[in-house]
């Protein structure tokens, strides 16, 4: 069986779709997936389908929804009966537990790889790190379950994912940089600030690659830009090691040239 998470929801058993066309059996596929092999207790699985609006038949109504993704799971194994199903989708105490191989959930696959990649990270391996990013991040199709109803279980999750995956992002493009790819990085770079016209940590970066690139009145552009809309949008100036690192591009600092965050991230360098 293989199963994504990070985009629509997709599920494959022998072959063949097993995603229902109704939501909620979606939004409980998705949950058990998402936590799979683990148990996932019918209190959660009811709070995530209906949160607080629990209606009386929730529990018979659950069990019908169990029902119809074991017989879905029967039809794409070409089994005459539920057995194999149920060995996958088994009933525990008090809960439900779906049971896959390991690396059959693309999201559990995602964690994995992110987690190797902040390991060769912190050890200043940048060449591994980006191996290992750049392949947790390929997993992505699209904004998480897009085509599935969230409630408050899936809503966190997705959350906790969307901010993993920015800081992923963000460290495969400070090892890219400690790399010395500041002219290769730029494309992408002036693109990402773009989507994320908030962010610090992006905007440092960006500012260093043109900066390192020969383009100081670009990287100095950068930051203005930035200032501006911080200070429009929030009423504050911008974070004290970004202030540090624009003074230190407008005196042309030798330090920059030498600059080396492998001990610690670029604007942390420039807050002390």
């Amino acid at each position: 069986m293989e199963i994504g998470i990070l985009g629509p929801l997709s599920a494959e058993a022998g072959g063949r779709s097993i995603v229902p066309s109704a939501g909620k059996p979606r939004q409980v596929l998705a949950l058990l997936a998402v936590y799979a092999n683990q148990v996932v207790p019918v209190p959660t699985l009811i709070e995530e389908i209906w949160g607080s609006n629990m209606p009386r038949s929730s529990l018979t109504t659950l069990q019908t929804y169990i029902l119809q993704l074991r017989r879905l799971l029967a039809a794409s194994l070409g089994e005459l009966n539920p057995g194999a199903a149920k060995g996958i989708l088994s009933t525990r105490h008090r809960g439900y537990l779906l049971e896959v191989q390991p690396g059959a959930v693309d999201v559990h696959e995602y964690d994995r790889l992110a987690t190797e990649g902040h390991a060769e990270f912190q050890a200043g391996d940048d060449a591994e790190a980006v191996r290992l990013y750049t392949r947790a991040l390929e997993l992505w199709r699209g904004p998480g379950l897009v085509d599935v109803p969230v409630g408050p279980v899936l809503e966190i999750e997705l959350a906790r994912l969307e901010e993993s995956r920015l800081g992923v992002l963000e460290c495969r493009v400070e090892a890219e940089l400690r790399l010395g790819h500041h002219s290769e990085m730029l494309t992408e770079l002036i693109e990402l600030t773009a989507r994320h016209p908030l962010n610090e940590r992006l905007h440092a970066q960006c500012m260093t690659a043109f900066y390192r690139s020969g383009k100081q009145w670009r990287a100095l552009e950068v930051y203005q830009r930035l200032r501006r809309r911080i200070v429009e949008e929030l009423g504050i100036e911008p974070c004290m090691g970004l202030q540090r690192l624009h003074q230190a591009m407008l005196s042309a600092d030798p330090a920059l040239d030498t600059l080396d965050t492998r001990e610690r991230p670029l604007l942390e360098l420039f807050a002390a």
